[in-house]
């Protein structure tokens, strides 16, 4: 075998100085890595789809169950806004809508920042008739399923951290330990020499 090729590839496994708590780092090393790069992002996605699939069945029985009605806006909005979400600044205003065979109905509902008296609004109602949010739409799952995703395998990549650290800390105090073991056997030798 080359000398050049042989310096590339140098066998740590026959080396005299090498511990044991070396060959053990280096294999913790090699786990945190695979934990790091394949687990932790493998996690979130399946929790991610897990997520996904609930979130869109939720979705999809709040919009069977919710029905939306077309609604004028009665009153002048609140000046200052209610909710600042993902529908933008949202301010509370007083709406009315006529229900088939029915009289006409009054409440108060969020609007849109820049809604006047007068426009038309969507709001939801449910079975009973009670006024409720409007069901998620397709976005809103998405973000929803992304977030819980990121949030999982961030989750795992902070666990694997973590171990990591304390893995270290033990890692640590046994090489301390090797050491004052190794001094203990050859220090008295070296000492009485130099005596």
């Amino acid at each position: 075998m080359d000398r050049r090729t042989r310096s590339h590839h140098p066998r740590r496994r026959h080396n005299p100085l090498r511990r044991r708590s070396d060959v053990v780092e280096d294999c913790v090393v090699v786990i945190v890595a695979v934990l790091l790069c394949v687990v932790a992002p493998l996690t979130g996605t399946v929790a991610g789809l897990f997520t996904y699939d609930r979130a869109r069945t939720h979705a999809e029985e709040q919009r069977a169950e919710r029905q939306p009605v077309r609604a004028v806006v009665a009153g002048r909005p609140a000046s200052r806004p209610s909710v600042h979400g993902d529908r933008g600044h949202v301010h509370r205003a007083e709406v009315r809508w006529t229900e088939p065979g029915r009289r006409t109905r009054t409440a108060v509902a969020d609007v849109r920042a820049g809604t006047r008296a007068g426009d038309t609004v969507t709001v939801w109602l449910d079975s009973r008739g009670r006024m409720v949010a409007p069901p998620p739409n397709d976005v809103a799952v998405w973000q929803h399923t992304v977030g819980i995703g990121l949030g999982v395998a961030g989750g795992t990549a902070a666990i694997v951290l973590l171990a990591r650290a304390v893995e270290r800390r033990v890692a640590l105090r046994h090489r301390l330990a090797e050491w004052e073991r190794a001094w203990a056997r050859t220090g008295p030798a070296w000492t009485r020499r130099r005596a």
